[in-house]
Protein backbone atom coordinates (compact mmCIF):
# COMPACT_ATOMS: atom_id res chain seq x y z
CA UNK A 1 0.00 0.00 0.00
CA UNK A 2 2.95 2.46 0.64
CA UNK A 3 4.61 1.39 -2.34
CA UNK A 4 1.35 2.59 -4.49
CA UNK A 5 0.84 5.98 -2.42
CA UNK A 6 4.46 6.79 -3.56
CA UNK A 7 3.87 6.17 -7.60
CA UNK A 8 1.05 8.09 -7.20
CA UNK A 9 2.48 10.99 -5.36
CA UNK A 10 5.75 10.66 -7.81
CA UNK A 11 3.81 10.84 -10.84
CA UNK A 12 1.74 13.78 -9.51
CA UNK A 13 5.28 15.18 -9.10
CA UNK A 14 6.24 14.78 -12.65
CA UNK A 15 3.08 16.15 -14.05
CA UNK A 16 3.44 19.13 -12.26
CA UNK A 17 7.37 19.55 -13.10
CA UNK A 18 6.70 19.52 -16.55
CA UNK A 19 3.84 21.72 -16.87
CA UNK A 20 5.94 23.97 -14.95
CA UNK A 21 8.37 23.32 -17.86
CA UNK A 22 6.20 23.71 -20.90
CA UNK A 23 6.20 19.87 -21.66
CA UNK A 24 9.63 19.30 -20.66
CA UNK A 25 11.56 18.54 -17.66
CA UNK A 26 10.54 16.46 -14.43
CA UNK A 27 13.70 14.42 -14.38
CA UNK A 28 14.80 14.82 -10.68
CA UNK A 29 11.93 16.81 -9.28
CA UNK A 30 9.77 13.45 -8.66
CA UNK A 31 12.71 11.30 -7.64
CA UNK A 32 13.22 14.39 -4.35
CA UNK A 33 9.16 13.79 -3.87
CA UNK A 34 9.69 10.14 -3.61
CA UNK A 35 12.64 10.33 -1.39
CA UNK A 36 11.03 12.35 1.16
CA UNK A 37 7.81 10.95 1.64
CA UNK A 38 9.04 7.21 1.51
CA UNK A 39 12.99 6.81 2.35
CA UNK A 40 12.27 2.65 2.16
CA UNK A 41 11.13 2.44 -1.34
CA UNK A 42 14.49 2.03 -3.24
CA UNK A 43 15.40 -0.28 -1.09
CA UNK A 44 12.42 -2.24 -1.29
CA UNK A 45 11.80 -2.16 -4.92
CA UNK A 46 15.48 -3.13 -6.45
CA UNK A 47 15.80 -5.91 -3.23
CA UNK A 48 13.32 -7.66 -4.90
CA UNK A 49 14.92 -8.32 -8.02
CA UNK A 50 16.78 -11.97 -8.79
CA UNK A 51 20.00 -10.99 -10.13
CA UNK A 52 20.26 -7.31 -7.71
CA UNK A 53 21.88 -4.40 -8.85
CA UNK A 54 24.82 -3.40 -10.66
CA UNK A 55 26.69 -0.07 -9.78
CA UNK A 56 28.79 1.95 -12.29
CA UNK A 57 31.29 4.90 -10.98
CA UNK A 58 33.97 6.38 -11.83
CA UNK A 59 35.29 9.54 -13.09
CA UNK A 60 34.84 9.10 -16.52
CA UNK A 61 32.76 6.47 -19.13
CA UNK A 62 30.08 5.86 -16.62
CA UNK A 63 27.31 6.57 -18.82
CA UNK A 64 28.36 5.13 -22.08
CA UNK A 65 29.47 2.23 -20.06
CA UNK A 66 26.70 1.64 -18.52
CA UNK A 67 24.53 1.25 -21.95
CA UNK A 68 27.21 -1.17 -22.95
CA UNK A 69 26.46 -3.41 -19.50
CA UNK A 70 23.06 -3.11 -20.41
CA UNK A 71 22.79 -4.05 -24.02
CA UNK A 72 24.79 -6.87 -23.20
CA UNK A 73 23.02 -8.15 -20.29
CA UNK A 74 19.78 -7.35 -22.81
CA UNK A 75 20.77 -9.44 -25.38
CA UNK A 76 21.63 -12.37 -23.05
CA UNK A 77 17.80 -12.59 -22.14
CA UNK A 78 17.47 -10.42 -18.84
CA UNK A 79 15.22 -7.83 -18.08
CA UNK A 80 17.30 -4.87 -17.26
CA UNK A 81 16.38 -1.27 -15.27
CA UNK A 82 18.67 1.47 -15.60
CA UNK A 83 18.37 5.22 -15.09
CA UNK A 84 19.06 5.71 -18.92
CA UNK A 85 18.49 9.34 -18.40
CA UNK A 86 22.21 9.99 -17.45
CA UNK A 87 20.66 11.67 -13.93
CA UNK A 88 23.18 9.63 -12.09
CA UNK A 89 21.94 10.95 -8.56
CA UNK A 90 19.99 8.86 -6.38
CA UNK A 91 16.81 11.23 -6.99
CA UNK A 92 17.23 10.40 -10.81
CA UNK A 93 17.29 6.79 -9.97
CA UNK A 94 14.33 7.18 -7.83
CA UNK A 95 12.55 8.58 -11.09
CA UNK A 96 13.62 6.40 -13.47
CA UNK A 97 12.46 3.28 -11.50
CA UNK A 98 8.43 5.52 -11.30
CA UNK A 99 8.80 4.95 -15.51
CA UNK A 100 9.38 1.24 -15.09
CA UNK A 101 7.20 0.57 -11.63
CA UNK A 102 3.41 -0.79 -11.94
CA UNK A 103 0.88 1.13 -9.77
CA UNK A 104 1.69 -1.09 -6.92
CA UNK A 105 5.58 -0.17 -6.90
CA UNK A 106 6.68 -3.59 -8.57
CA UNK A 107 9.42 -3.63 -11.15
CA UNK A 108 9.15 -6.14 -13.83
CA UNK A 109 12.78 -6.46 -14.21
CA UNK A 110 15.92 -9.03 -13.81
CA UNK A 111 18.64 -6.75 -12.55
CA UNK A 112 19.55 -3.37 -12.20
CA UNK A 113 22.11 -1.76 -13.73
CA UNK A 114 22.97 1.88 -12.67
CA UNK A 115 25.76 4.68 -13.64
CA UNK A 116 25.89 6.58 -10.07
CA UNK A 117 28.19 9.50 -9.25
CA UNK A 118 30.60 8.90 -6.89
CA UNK A 119 29.51 10.84 -4.24
CA UNK A 120 26.26 10.18 -4.61
CA UNK A 121 26.75 6.03 -4.88
CA UNK A 122 27.53 6.73 -1.51
CA UNK A 123 24.28 7.47 -0.33
CA UNK A 124 22.71 4.50 -2.79
CA UNK A 125 24.97 1.87 -1.28
CA UNK A 126 24.00 3.01 2.46
CA UNK A 127 20.10 1.89 1.60
CA UNK A 128 21.28 -0.71 -0.83
CA UNK A 129 24.05 -3.08 -1.29
CA UNK A 130 25.09 -3.87 -4.88
CA UNK A 131 25.48 -7.30 -5.82
CA UNK A 132 28.24 -6.03 -8.35
CA UNK A 133 30.17 -2.58 -8.87
CA UNK A 134 32.31 -2.00 -11.87
CA UNK A 135 34.85 1.16 -10.85
CA UNK A 136 36.28 2.43 -13.98
CA UNK A 137 38.94 5.18 -13.01
CA UNK A 138 39.90 8.11 -10.77
CA UNK A 139 40.63 11.39 -12.46
CA UNK A 140 40.79 14.87 -10.85
CA UNK A 141 37.41 16.23 -11.48
CA UNK A 142 34.69 19.19 -10.37
CA UNK A 143 37.44 20.00 -8.05
CA UNK A 144 34.82 22.25 -6.20
CA UNK A 145 32.41 19.43 -5.77
CA UNK A 146 35.47 16.67 -4.94
CA UNK A 147 38.66 17.97 -3.73
CA UNK A 148 41.62 15.93 -4.16
CA UNK A 149 41.73 13.05 -6.00
CA UNK A 150 42.63 10.90 -2.91
CA UNK A 151 39.04 11.79 -1.66
CA UNK A 152 37.54 10.53 -5.08
CA UNK A 153 39.09 7.30 -4.56
CA UNK A 154 37.92 6.97 -0.59
CA UNK A 155 34.25 7.27 -2.11
CA UNK A 156 34.66 4.40 -4.49
CA UNK A 157 36.35 2.39 -1.86
CA UNK A 158 33.23 3.15 0.45
CA UNK A 159 31.01 1.68 -2.68
CA UNK A 160 33.32 -1.71 -2.98
CA UNK A 161 33.34 -2.20 0.61
CA UNK A 162 29.30 -2.20 0.26
CA UNK A 163 29.27 -4.63 -2.71
CA UNK A 164 28.30 -8.17 -1.80
CA UNK A 165 29.69 -10.16 -4.65
CA UNK A 166 31.84 -8.73 -6.96
CA UNK A 167 34.02 -5.70 -7.61
CA UNK A 168 35.35 -5.10 -10.88
CA UNK A 169 38.72 -2.62 -11.14
CA UNK A 170 40.42 -0.94 -13.44
CA UNK A 171 43.68 -2.88 -13.19
CA UNK A 172 45.87 -0.16 -14.73
CA UNK A 173 44.70 2.91 -11.82
CA UNK A 174 47.09 2.79 -9.28
CA UNK A 175 44.63 3.95 -6.72
CA UNK A 176 42.17 1.54 -8.03
CA UNK A 177 44.19 -1.44 -7.92
CA UNK A 178 46.50 -0.99 -4.86
CA UNK A 179 46.61 -3.38 -1.94
CA UNK A 180 45.06 -0.34 0.35
CA UNK A 181 42.54 0.48 -1.54
CA UNK A 182 41.39 -3.74 -2.10
CA UNK A 183 42.57 -4.93 1.34
CA UNK A 184 38.76 -3.86 3.17
CA UNK A 185 37.14 -5.19 0.37
CA UNK A 186 35.02 -8.45 1.56
CA UNK A 187 33.89 -9.19 -2.38
CA UNK A 188 35.87 -11.25 -4.51
CA UNK A 189 37.62 -9.11 -6.83
CA UNK A 190 38.02 -8.89 -10.59
CA UNK A 191 39.66 -6.39 -13.47
CA UNK A 192 40.25 -5.14 -16.91
CA UNK A 193 42.56 -3.39 -18.44
CA UNK A 194 44.96 -2.26 -21.20
CA UNK A 195 48.07 -4.46 -22.53
CA UNK A 196 51.17 -3.42 -22.27
CA UNK A 197 51.53 -2.07 -25.75
CA UNK A 198 48.84 0.57 -25.08
CA UNK A 199 49.04 1.28 -21.95
CA UNK A 200 50.22 4.51 -23.27
CA UNK A 201 46.87 5.45 -25.22
CA UNK A 202 45.10 5.34 -21.17
CA UNK A 203 47.01 7.34 -18.95
CA UNK A 204 46.19 7.73 -15.45
CA UNK A 205 45.78 10.51 -13.25
CA UNK A 206 48.97 10.31 -12.19
CA UNK A 207 50.75 9.85 -15.91
CA UNK A 208 49.29 13.15 -17.03
CA UNK A 209 50.33 15.08 -14.35
CA UNK A 210 54.02 13.70 -14.42
CA UNK A 211 53.79 14.17 -17.88
CA UNK A 212 55.35 10.55 -18.38
CA UNK A 213 53.59 8.25 -20.65
CA UNK A 214 54.24 3.98 -19.71
CA UNK A 215 54.57 2.04 -22.64
CA UNK A 216 55.69 2.58 -26.06
CA UNK A 217 55.19 5.89 -27.84
CA UNK A 218 52.70 4.07 -31.19
CA UNK A 219 50.40 5.66 -32.89
CA UNK A 220 46.14 4.34 -32.49
CA UNK A 221 46.25 2.86 -35.52
CA UNK A 222 49.27 0.56 -35.15
CA UNK A 223 48.13 -3.03 -34.47
CA UNK A 224 49.94 -3.30 -30.88
CA UNK A 225 50.30 -6.68 -29.06
CA UNK A 226 51.62 -7.67 -25.62
CA UNK A 227 50.74 -9.22 -22.66
CA UNK A 228 48.08 -7.85 -20.02
CA UNK A 229 50.29 -5.61 -18.01
CA UNK A 230 53.09 -8.32 -18.03
CA UNK A 231 50.39 -10.99 -16.62
CA UNK A 232 47.61 -12.55 -18.36
CA UNK A 233 44.72 -13.72 -16.46
CA UNK A 234 44.47 -17.13 -15.23
CA UNK A 235 41.85 -19.20 -17.57
CA UNK A 236 39.23 -20.30 -15.73
CA UNK A 237 40.01 -16.92 -13.88
CA UNK A 238 39.70 -18.29 -10.48
CA UNK A 239 42.64 -16.16 -7.97
CA UNK A 240 40.18 -13.37 -7.14
CA UNK A 241 39.68 -13.62 -4.18
CA UNK A 242 38.56 -11.16 -1.68
CA UNK A 243 40.51 -8.17 -1.44
CA UNK A 244 43.67 -9.67 -3.67
CA UNK A 245 44.74 -7.54 -6.33
CA UNK A 246 44.41 -9.75 -9.38
CA UNK A 247 45.64 -9.51 -13.42
CA UNK A 248 42.91 -8.66 -15.24
CA UNK A 249 41.00 -11.26 -17.47
CA UNK A 250 39.68 -8.70 -20.03
CA UNK A 251 41.97 -6.81 -21.84
CA UNK A 252 42.07 -4.69 -24.40
CA UNK A 253 45.38 -5.67 -26.89
CA UNK A 254 45.54 -4.31 -30.40
CA UNK A 255 43.40 -1.01 -32.00
CA UNK A 256 43.51 -0.87 -35.81
CA UNK A 257 40.95 1.92 -36.64
CA UNK A 258 37.56 0.60 -35.52
CA UNK A 259 39.25 -3.24 -35.46
CA UNK A 260 40.11 -4.48 -31.41
CA UNK A 261 41.80 -7.34 -30.40
CA UNK A 262 40.01 -8.45 -26.84
CA UNK A 263 41.83 -10.97 -24.72
CA UNK A 264 39.78 -12.86 -22.54
CA UNK A 265 41.20 -15.71 -20.50
CA UNK A 266 43.97 -15.85 -22.35
CA UNK A 267 42.58 -16.09 -25.94
CA UNK A 268 42.68 -13.28 -28.61
CA UNK A 269 39.18 -12.34 -30.13
CA UNK A 270 39.16 -9.47 -33.07
CA UNK A 271 35.91 -6.99 -32.93
CA UNK A 272 35.21 -4.43 -34.87
CA UNK A 273 33.21 -1.62 -33.32
CA UNK A 274 30.70 0.91 -34.17
CA UNK A 275 30.92 2.91 -31.34
CA UNK A 276 33.62 5.82 -31.48
CA UNK A 277 36.49 6.61 -29.49
CA UNK A 278 39.48 4.70 -27.97
CA UNK A 279 38.49 5.47 -24.86
CA UNK A 280 34.99 3.52 -25.39
CA UNK A 281 37.11 0.67 -26.61
CA UNK A 282 38.75 0.27 -22.72
CA UNK A 283 35.03 0.91 -21.67
CA UNK A 284 33.71 -1.90 -23.90
CA UNK A 285 36.60 -4.16 -22.24
CA UNK A 286 35.04 -2.77 -18.51
CA UNK A 287 31.74 -3.57 -19.93
CA UNK A 288 32.44 -7.47 -20.86
CA UNK A 289 34.06 -8.09 -17.76
CA UNK A 290 31.33 -7.20 -15.24
CA UNK A 291 29.13 -8.53 -17.22
CA UNK A 292 31.30 -12.12 -17.71
CA UNK A 293 31.17 -12.02 -13.76
CA UNK A 294 27.63 -11.61 -13.40
CA UNK A 295 26.42 -13.83 -15.83
CA UNK A 296 29.47 -16.96 -14.41
CA UNK A 297 28.66 -20.13 -16.49
CA UNK A 298 25.67 -18.71 -18.04
CA UNK A 299 27.87 -16.17 -20.32
CA UNK A 300 27.55 -16.49 -24.25
CA UNK A 301 30.61 -15.00 -25.06
CA UNK A 302 30.74 -15.12 -28.63
CA UNK A 303 27.12 -13.80 -28.19
CA UNK A 304 29.13 -10.79 -25.96
CA UNK A 305 31.50 -9.84 -28.31
CA UNK A 306 28.82 -9.58 -31.25
CA UNK A 307 27.02 -7.65 -29.37
CA UNK A 308 29.96 -5.48 -28.19
CA UNK A 309 30.57 -4.61 -31.89
CA UNK A 310 26.66 -3.61 -32.33
CA UNK A 311 26.91 -0.91 -29.25
CA UNK A 312 26.97 2.89 -30.06
CA UNK A 313 27.30 6.01 -28.25
CA UNK A 314 24.99 7.34 -25.40
CA UNK A 315 23.68 10.63 -25.32
CA UNK A 316 26.47 13.32 -26.09
CA UNK A 317 29.27 10.73 -25.60
CA UNK A 318 30.56 10.37 -29.36
CA UNK A 319 26.83 10.90 -30.21
CA UNK A 320 26.54 11.47 -34.49
CA UNK A 321 23.82 13.34 -35.80
CA UNK A 322 23.36 14.70 -39.05
CA UNK A 323 22.65 18.02 -40.31
CA UNK A 324 22.61 19.13 -43.78
CA UNK A 325 23.67 15.73 -44.90
CA UNK A 326 26.98 16.49 -42.55
CA UNK A 327 28.03 14.26 -39.64
CA UNK A 328 28.00 16.09 -36.04
CA UNK A 329 29.42 14.60 -33.28
CA UNK A 330 29.64 15.72 -30.01
CA UNK A 331 31.99 14.66 -27.04
CA UNK A 332 31.79 15.08 -23.66
CA UNK A 333 34.87 17.03 -22.13
CA UNK A 334 34.45 17.61 -18.01
CA UNK A 335 38.08 17.00 -17.21
CA UNK A 336 41.99 16.93 -18.38
CA UNK A 337 41.72 12.98 -19.19
CA UNK A 338 38.36 13.31 -20.93
CA UNK A 339 39.33 15.69 -23.20
CA UNK A 340 42.66 14.06 -24.22
CA UNK A 341 40.65 11.04 -25.14
CA UNK A 342 38.34 12.96 -26.72
CA UNK A 343 41.50 14.85 -28.95
CA UNK A 344 42.72 11.88 -29.52
CA UNK A 345 40.11 9.92 -30.99
CA UNK A 346 39.46 13.18 -32.75
CA UNK A 347 43.22 12.96 -34.69
CA UNK A 348 42.77 8.97 -35.30
CA UNK A 349 39.55 10.05 -36.90
CA UNK A 350 39.38 12.91 -38.60
CA UNK A 351 41.27 12.03 -41.89
CA UNK A 352 39.79 15.19 -44.10
CA UNK A 353 39.84 17.29 -41.16
CA UNK A 354 36.33 18.86 -39.30
CA UNK A 355 34.83 22.20 -38.25
CA UNK A 356 35.74 22.06 -34.99
CA UNK A 357 33.32 23.66 -32.37
CA UNK A 358 34.03 23.96 -28.30
CA UNK A 359 31.92 24.80 -25.68
CA UNK A 360 32.36 25.62 -21.98
CA UNK A 361 30.19 26.03 -19.15
CA UNK A 362 30.72 26.00 -15.54
CA UNK A 363 27.47 25.08 -14.30
CA UNK A 364 26.83 22.58 -10.92
CA UNK A 365 26.71 19.94 -12.93
CA UNK A 366 29.74 20.61 -15.20
CA UNK A 367 32.10 21.89 -12.02
CA UNK A 368 32.45 25.52 -11.01
CA UNK A 369 36.32 25.69 -11.51
CA UNK A 370 37.25 25.46 -15.23
CA UNK A 371 41.48 25.52 -13.83
CA UNK A 372 41.68 22.32 -15.62
CA UNK A 373 41.80 23.71 -19.24
CA UNK A 374 45.22 24.51 -18.55
CA UNK A 375 45.93 20.37 -17.95
CA UNK A 376 45.01 19.94 -21.52
CA UNK A 377 47.20 20.09 -24.67
CA UNK A 378 45.75 21.19 -27.43
CA UNK A 379 48.37 21.62 -29.70
CA UNK A 380 46.61 18.47 -31.71
CA UNK A 381 43.80 21.27 -32.97
CA UNK A 382 46.49 23.65 -34.45
CA UNK A 383 46.68 22.13 -38.10
CA UNK A 384 42.83 23.25 -38.74
CA UNK A 385 41.96 25.45 -35.94
CA UNK A 386 38.51 25.79 -33.84
CA UNK A 387 35.83 27.41 -35.89
CA UNK A 388 33.68 28.59 -33.02
CA UNK A 389 34.48 28.77 -29.01
CA UNK A 390 31.38 29.29 -27.19
CA UNK A 391 29.04 28.58 -23.70
CA UNK A 392 29.29 30.55 -20.31
CA UNK A 393 33.37 30.29 -20.28
CA UNK A 394 34.02 30.76 -24.06
CA UNK A 395 36.62 33.80 -23.97
CA UNK A 396 38.00 31.44 -20.98
CA UNK A 397 38.45 28.62 -23.46
CA UNK A 398 39.76 31.19 -26.09
CA UNK A 399 42.33 32.52 -24.16
CA UNK A 400 43.60 29.07 -23.09
CA UNK A 401 43.42 28.33 -27.24
CA UNK A 402 46.01 31.00 -27.73
CA UNK A 403 48.48 29.84 -25.18
CA UNK A 404 48.78 26.83 -27.13
CA UNK A 405 48.70 28.74 -30.67
CA UNK A 406 45.53 27.21 -32.02
CA UNK A 407 43.41 29.63 -33.99
CA UNK A 408 39.90 30.75 -33.47
CA UNK A 409 37.82 32.09 -36.09
CA UNK A 410 35.15 33.16 -33.76
CA UNK A 411 34.12 33.69 -29.81
CA UNK A 412 30.17 33.56 -29.62
CA UNK A 413 29.34 32.99 -25.98
CA UNK A 414 25.43 32.49 -26.86
CA UNK A 415 24.97 28.50 -28.21
CA UNK A 416 22.10 29.12 -30.49
CA UNK A 417 24.16 32.21 -32.60
CA UNK A 418 27.09 29.70 -32.13
CA UNK A 419 25.39 26.86 -33.55
CA UNK A 420 24.37 28.73 -36.68
CA UNK A 421 27.75 29.92 -37.41
CA UNK A 422 29.08 26.52 -37.34
CA UNK A 423 26.47 25.09 -39.26
CA UNK A 424 27.43 28.51 -41.60
CA UNK A 425 31.24 27.38 -41.41
CA UNK A 426 30.60 23.61 -42.04
CA UNK A 427 28.65 24.49 -45.54
CA UNK A 428 31.38 26.49 -46.96
CA UNK A 429 33.90 23.69 -46.20
CA UNK A 430 31.56 21.22 -46.78
CA UNK A 431 33.11 19.44 -43.64
CA UNK A 432 31.84 17.15 -40.88
CA UNK A 433 31.53 19.02 -37.65
CA UNK A 434 32.84 18.10 -34.16
CA UNK A 435 31.97 19.69 -30.89
CA UNK A 436 33.46 19.22 -27.50
CA UNK A 437 31.11 20.40 -24.63
CA UNK A 438 30.73 20.04 -21.24
CA UNK A 439 27.95 18.46 -19.56
CA UNK A 440 25.42 21.21 -19.88
CA UNK A 441 26.05 23.05 -22.42
CA UNK A 442 25.49 19.50 -24.51
CA UNK A 443 22.16 19.51 -22.89
CA UNK A 444 21.12 23.08 -24.59
CA UNK A 445 23.17 22.06 -27.67
CA UNK A 446 20.79 19.01 -28.56
CA UNK A 447 17.96 20.83 -27.80
CA UNK A 448 19.05 23.13 -30.25
CA UNK A 449 19.89 20.77 -33.22
CA UNK A 450 16.91 18.78 -32.21
CA UNK A 451 14.94 21.98 -33.82
CA UNK A 452 17.11 21.52 -37.09
CA UNK A 453 17.72 17.96 -37.20
CA UNK A 454 16.73 14.37 -35.42
CA UNK A 455 18.09 14.09 -32.16
CA UNK A 456 16.89 11.29 -29.84
CA UNK A 457 14.83 12.69 -26.50
CA UNK A 458 16.33 10.79 -23.63
CA UNK A 459 15.29 12.75 -20.82
CA UNK A 460 11.66 11.20 -19.27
Amino acid sequence: MRSRLTVTLGHAARLAARLRGGGRGGTAFPGLVMERTDPGFLARTLGRLPYGVVVVSGTNGKTTTTKMVVQLLREQGLKVFTNRTGSNFVRGVLAALLTEVDAAGRLDADIAVLELDEAHAVHFVAQVRPRACLLLNVMRDQLDRFGEIDYTASLLAQIASATREVVVVNADDPRLSSPAFLEPVTARTAAFGAGAGLRHLFLSDDDLRTGLAPGPAQGVGTATHGSANGAAASEDGAARTAGTPVAPRVTLQAITGQRATVRVDGADHEVTFTIPGVHNLLNACAALEVVLEVLGDDADLTGLLTTLGRVEAAFGRGEVLTLDGRPVQLSLVKNPAGFRMGLLSAAAQAHDGEVVMIAINDEYADGRDMSWLWDVELDVLRPGGVAVVTGVRAWDMALRLRYDEVAVELVEPDLRQAVARMRQAASQADRPVRIFTTYTAMLSLRAILGELTDVEEVMS
